[in-house]
């Protein structure tokens, strides 16, 4: 189960901890177990700050803190505060990361929903980078066009296989199941059932997709509709 510890301390004397960290990361390389850390400050009192640390498990914490280096730096951050700082130790009982939720929802819409929905997922200054387009499309309008066309030449369905975040982006892994049933770049439906598999970086501002860059096998999808490679 992961394993967060809250650490609460006042300083003002910021910079120097914020050097020790940076001195504590480089000391415990290979070593620690420590996944994640972040450090907030108060906006109602500069002096006041949380660091947060993620672990794998409790038992992982327990090794991190038994390195001597951690035990090291920690008496020199103590020396740094105002006063004592104070722990809080937490079992994770639940961990959502709204932004992949966000990208399986709009994954999982595509393909069933209407153009005129699309805009629900995506922020009024929406950019979309495809390779398929030689400048990006702008705006919420140029991606209903976009997507509307696609709908219009398929049936289709995205298959989430893998998905990566990081801060505000999400990078999925997908694989596109369709059957060719309307006119795609002058190609007359076939009925032919297809695929393609590809990768798709997001960033997202306010739960909304903010900017994508697509990356997938046009060349593939044009030799299954008999296009290319005869």
């Amino acid at each position: 189960m992961t394993f967060v510890q809250l650490i609460d301390c006042r300083t003002s004397r910021f910079d120097e901890m914020n050097r020790l960290m940076d001195r504590w990361v480089e000391q415990t390389k290979g070593k620690r177990t420590a996944t994640h850390d972040i450090i907030g400050k108060d906006r109602s009192d500069s002096a006041h700050f949380i660091e947060i640390v993620e672990f794998p498990s409790y038992e992982d914490a327990m090794r991190n803190s038994n390195l001597p280096e951690t035990d090291r730096i920690f008496q020199e951050m103590v020396a740094l505060c105002d006063e004592t700082p104070t722990f809080t130790d937490l079992d994770v009982v639940r961990d959502e990361q709204l932004n992949v939720l966000a990208a399986r929802a709009f994954f999982g819409a595509m393909g069933k929903m209407a153009p005129e929905r699309i805009g629900d997922h995506l922020t009024d200054d929406y950019v979309d980078h495809d390779p398929s387009y030689p400048q990006p499309v702008q705006g919420v309008a140029g991606v209903r066009e976009q997507y509307a066309g696609w709908r219009a030449a398929f049936d289709f369905t995205f298959r989430i296989d893998d998905q990566m975040a990081q801060e505000d982006q999400v990078c999925t892994r997908w694989t596109w199941v369709a059957r060719h049933k309307g006119e795609f770049l002058g190609i007359p439906a076939t009925g032919q059932d297809v695929s393609m598999q590809g990768m798709t970086w997001q960033r997202f501002r306010d739960g909304r997709i903010c900017e994508s860059r697509w990356l997938y096998d046009r060349a593939g999808l044009l030799e299954q509709l008999g296009v290319l490679g005869q």
